[in-house]
């Protein structure tokens, strides 16, 4: 015959502690991943999230833009100013709204960095001299 299991009744399947453990495991493989993540993704200032590169991306583009418009403008004010005093009807006003055009595009591409400041020199790629 079999011995009996416990005083009480049947016996109980014993509860193991593997969710404690895995729960620990799991907190210890999260932490390790987080780490891991935090060395590639890029560093964010503290409390700056999507919002505020958004922010950041509408602020940029405000600016590029106005500084295009005011590029022509500029130059649309001065050739009506030039049209109206020297009697050279339309044509200093199309000449200056090319020439804001052209300004406000320089202006723009200097703004995002696609083309150097004026008066600043780039050294040759050979390493060689600058002969100008």
């Amino acid at each position: 015959m079999a011995a009996p299991h416990a005083p009480g009744g049947p016996a109980e399947p014993r509860k193991s502690t593997a969710p404690d453990d895995r729960g620990d495991d799991l907190e210890r493989r999260r932490r390790a991943l987080e780490a891991s993540l935090d060395t590639k993704r890029p560093q964010q200032q503290v409390g700056e999230g999507a919002r505020a590169s958004g922010k950041t991306g509408y602020g940029q583009a405000f600016k590029l833009s106005s500084e295009f418009i005011a590029g022509i403008a500029v130059g649309a004010g001065l050739g009506w100013v030039i049209d109206r005093y020297a009697g050279t009807s339309p044509w200093g006003l199309i000449v200056f709204l090319l020439l804001g055009f052209a300004a406000g595009v320089l202006n723009v591409l200097r703004s995002a960095g696609m083309v150097a400041e004026g008066g600043v020199r780039v050294p040759p790629k050979d390493g060689g001299t600058d002969r100008n």
